[in-house]
This record gives C-alpha cells, structure tokens and sequence, in this order.
C-alpha cells in the first residue's frame, strides 16, 4: 500500500466560492510545489508540512485587482508599494493601469513587477510619459504625446505583462484636442488585438481659452470607437463625462454599448465612487464586468517614511484607509451578491486578462493563487467621494493569501484597523 503524500500546505474547513468552477461550499484545498494538488469535500486525513484551519473563512481564488498604480517612485508620490497593494492586502494579481509607458516598462519590469511577491501585470499607456505624478501635467497628455508604433512595437515585446492599453475620455482633455487621442489609443489597441481601457469622468481643467465642453457630446463621440472586449472605467463617478448625465440619468448610449455591443465595465473606485450614482447606474440594469480599487498615493494613507514597513504610527499623506475589499463590501451594501462581487475579482478578471488558463479559478495544477478573507458582521462605516456616509451590516476583510503556494499575511497598512459605526 503506498504511502499518502505529504503535502506543503492544506486548507481546510473553508467556504470555497470559485464561480468560474461553479463551487460555493465546503472543500479543502491542498498544495504542493506551489500549485494546487487537490480540492475535495474533506482532505482532513491527509498530511502536511502546516494545516490552516478556514472555518468561518472565505477561500477565494487568488484575487486580481484590475486598476492599481504600483510604479512605485518613478510615478511619484502617485504609485504605491505593488505588495503593500497586492499579497499583503490578500491580492495575488495586480494590473497597473497607465503606469508604465513604452518609454518606461523596461523599469516597470525590472524594478516593480520582477521583484514583487504579487503579479504585477499591465495596461500600457497610450502616453509616451505614461502616468508620471497621476497626471498632474495636462499638457502632457495631447496627441503629440502619442506614439502609436513605438507603443505597439514595445507592447509586443512585453506581452506577457501588457494585456492592454490605458487612455482617458474627459472634458478636459477634449477641450483641448477633442478626441484625436482616444482614436490614437483605439489604433494601438486594435493592432495589439488587446482591449482598450478608458477612463470616464473629469481629470483635468478645462482650457481656459476653449468654451466649455458638454459632458454629454463626449459620451457620444467615444462609444461609437469602442468594441467588444474594451473596457469603460469608473461608471459610479461623481464627476462630469461619466455614465449618469446632466440631467442625472444614466447615457442610453452606454447602456447599448454595455447591453448590446459587448463593452464592459470595471469599477475603477479610488477617487470616482458616489453611493448615489452607483444607486441610478445598477438600477439602470448595469452590473460591472470586474472591481478595480484604484488605490494610488493621492486617496488613500501611505506613511511618510518607511512605505514598505507594516503600521508604524507615522504620519500619513493621503486620504482615507482603504483596500480592495473595502471596495467590494460597498457593493454588498449596494444590493450585489457575494458571488457576483467575488466574480469581479476572480474569474471576470481573468477574462478581461485573456488568462482563464492560468488565473481566476482554482484548479489542480495550476499555481496556488489563493485568497482567504472573512465576512464580519456588526455595524460598519461607509463613505464616498462626496461625503456621503451609509452603514453596513457586512464587511469583508482580507486574512491572508498564498500566492504561488507562498503564504503572506494581510498585514498592509492599507487594510483599516477598525471603521466600526
């Protein structure tokens, strides 16, 4: 009789919710050399090198955040510690939007993505200056900054970390060259064969010697650019050019490119989440496709000193404590199952990514991407971007994560201490 393997790690005892493999239940998990060995109702006989006990704990497939900005330091004080984000925030996968540029993905590369714990992926700019200082300088976003076969020819090169390209649809940009940009975008996107990701919602002031455009006039000119597979940014925000128009009802133009023409949808919370825009849009009948937390140094509370360090009690910059699934317990409170959230930062990632042979479900042998978090319940506080403050009954919260077998604690600074009502 052979003798049972010993496994590295089992998990047992866990809620399992992996959409993408139609499991919501109790199941173990093993692994083994960095991949998973096997999943079955109970695995509590076999051995192993350390048994985790997940009882009362969600076991998720390896979380993908699908809108960070983790070129940390070449971006200034906009891009944060990729891990601080990623695995020590129970996140496996992260997907830079517009950090690195074709000028600069060679440091992207080498000084974020190859040395992070996390899986730090990217959209690329469609900007030669990619996204220096959060795009503080306007002036620098214009068409001239674009360079249409130099971005596809270093795209090419590095298609195992870009899985699209990042543009920006606002007022203040199209009051200074309309939208020549977001069609320079639209041709990098459509010669890569990779999905084009769009930002919606008032970036810059609008120049001075334009007159001022209509939001709306916007929305029209870009959908019809759009195809099936690209991506629209930020449906809850507060700002203008977003999906909720003037007269406060959602575009019905968005709502055909969503319903009908296969665009999709991705959060992009950071400084662009209105409780009241997200009520008009999901009643609208709009759901979004994934949930990018954009976290980046301007909205949330980053140590001055030591940003690689756990909670020292240095002073922060920033605005607010805040993680991915904070992002995710706003949209419990909004109405949206569990699994539809847990959805949005697992297997619809992965189709966004082109990546459902590799990430967004659990599967044996494939690696041990794995995120663990608990559902609490008591009476938690909520806010927005316009102040607006709601109570929850719910509140996810990250515990750990083992990215490729390799456990890491949810110790981030970002994951608050406590936001008790």
């Amino acid at each position: 009789m052979s003798e049972q393997p010993v496994y590295d790690t089992l998990i047992l005892n866990g809620t399992v919710i992996d959409p993408a493999a139609g499991r919501n239940g109790r199941y173990d998990i093993a692994v083994q050399d960095g991949k998973i060995a096997a999943i079955a109702p109970d695995l509590s006989q076999a051995r192993a090198k350390e048994t985790i006990n997940a009882a009362g704990l969600l076991v998720l497939p390896g979380m993908i955040d699908t809108h960070a900005h983790v070129y940390q330091h070449v971006t200034g004080k906009f891009g944060l510690n990729p891990d601080m984000v990623g695995v020590r925030s129970g996140v496996t996968t992260l997907v830079d939007q517009g950090g690195p540029s074709c000028m600069t993905i060679g440091g992207f590369r080498n000084y974020v993505s190859e040395p992070a714990a996390s899986r730090v992926l990217c959209f690329i700019s469609a900007y030669l200056v990619g996204g220096l200082e959060g795009h503080l300088y306007p002036d620098l976003y214009g068409p001239n900054g674009v360079n249409v076969q130099h971005t596809v020819r270093v795209a090419r090169q590095n298609l195992d970390l870009v899985k699209g390209i990042k543009a920006h649809a606002e007022i203040g940009g199209q009051s200074r060259w309309g939208i020549e940009v977001i069609k320079l975008g639209k041709q990098i996107s459509s010669q890569l064969d990779l999905p084009l990701y769009i930002h919606l919602g008032q970036l810059w002031p609008t120049a001075e010697s334009a007159p001022i455009p209509d939001p709306d006039e916007l929305i029209r000119e870009l959908v019809p650019i759009m195809e099936p597979g690209d991506i629209l940014a930020h449906p809850f925000t507060r700002h203008p050019g977003g999906f909720v128009s003037d007269t406060g009802e959602v575009h019905p133009i968005l709502l055909e490119a969503v319903h009908n023409r296969g665009v999709r949808v991705d959060v992009g919370h950071g400084s662009h989440f209105s409780f009241a825009a997200a009520r008009k849009v999901l009643e609208a009948g709009v759901v979004p496709f994934t949930l990018g937390a954009d976290m980046h140094g301007y909205n949330v509370q980053v140590p001055n000193s030591n940003e690689d360090s756990d909670r020292t009690g240095n002073p922060f910059f920033g605005v607010a404590p805040f993680n991915l699934t904070i992002a995710m317990t706003e949209l419990l409170h909004l109405g949206l199952s569990l699994e539809q959230v847990v959805a949005m930062v697992t297997a619809n990632p992965a189709t966004m990514l082109r990546m459902e042979d590799s990430l967004g479900t659990l599967q044996p042998g494939r690696e041990a991407d794995i995120s663990v978090l608990k559902l609490e319940s008591g009476r938690f506080l909520l806010s927005d971007n316009t102040g607006e403050e709601v109570v929850s009954e719910k509140l996810l919260r990250p515990v750990f994560c083992l990215r490729a077998g390799t456990r890491f604690d949810a110790d981030s600074f970002f994951v608050p201490d406590a936001i008790a009502a």
